[in-house]
């Protein structure tokens, strides 16, 4: 999985090693179906302080096409949690309803015959 990273502020960049590292530990029993990701930290309100973190993750998929998920919060970690729990959570959903269900009915039919 490849993994793109990008931020314009300072605090933000610093954490480059760390959101990578997490967006392949969240993301590692999706790899076969995410072969690109993409994180971006911005600070929506600048030096004022608050919950002002953004963090945006996205995702390109084959199956899904491409899933954006963004989070607010008071720190850089917390909002690139958020948003990867969100993703994987929005991710298994959107792959399993892709999956043909299995019919038990017509399982046993076809053992029977």
């Amino acid at each position: 999985m490849e993994v793109t990273f990008e931020s314009r502020d300072e605090d933000g960049a610093r954490l480059r090693d760390l959101a990578v590292q997490r967006v392949r530990f969240a993301l590692r029993r999706l790899t076969a179906f995410v072969p690109h990701a993409k994180v971006r930290f911005s600070d929506v309100n600048g030096p004022r302080g608050g919950v002002d973190k953004r963090c945006l993750v996205e995702l390109t998929t084959d199956k899904a096409g491409t899933v954006v998920i963004a989070s607010l919060a008071s720190d850089w970690r917390t909002a690139l949690d958020r948003s990867l729990s969100r993703a994987s959570r929005l991710l298994t959903r959107t792959l399993q309803r892709t999956q043909k269900p299995v019919r038990k009915r017509a399982a046993r039919w076809a053992l029977e015959s």
